[in-house]
């Protein structure tokens, strides 16, 4: 259960300070950054290859060893992590945030 006493969240018997406007600004904004950064990667990564893809069907056809597969692939994999990095990395380091503070929590009490 969560309630509210005098600014701070209560959850079970956990007691967390609530965000200030501020505080959360920051924090959306640094979500917003690192999303724009991985769509403009994203935006760069199509250009770039499509040009590559180009340069091969002009220089060789579709006859020709498709070269292009090699960094249309390599790059590909750092996309996908950085997209991993950007949309699933802060669920993550919350999750493992929280494990942390339990583990603290608990060592602390057998004190």
């Amino acid at each position: 259960m969560q309630t509210f006493i005098s600014g701070r969240l209560v959850i079970g018997d956990s007691v967390r300070r609530t965000a200030t406007e501020e505080e959360l600004r920051i924090k959306a904004e640094k979500v917003a950054q690192a999303k724009v950064a991985f769509y403009i990667h994203l935006t760069v990564y199509i250009l770039v290859n499509a040009m590559l893809i180009g340069i091969w069907w002009w220089s060789l056809g579709p006859t020709g060893f498709p070269w292009f597969l090699f960094p249309l692939i390599g790059w590909g994999i750092g996309l996908a992590a950085h997209g991993v990095g950007t949309f699933a990395g802060p669920m993550y380091v919350e999750r493992q945030t929280e494990r942390e503070l339990q583990k603290l929590r608990a060592e602390q009490q057998k004190k």
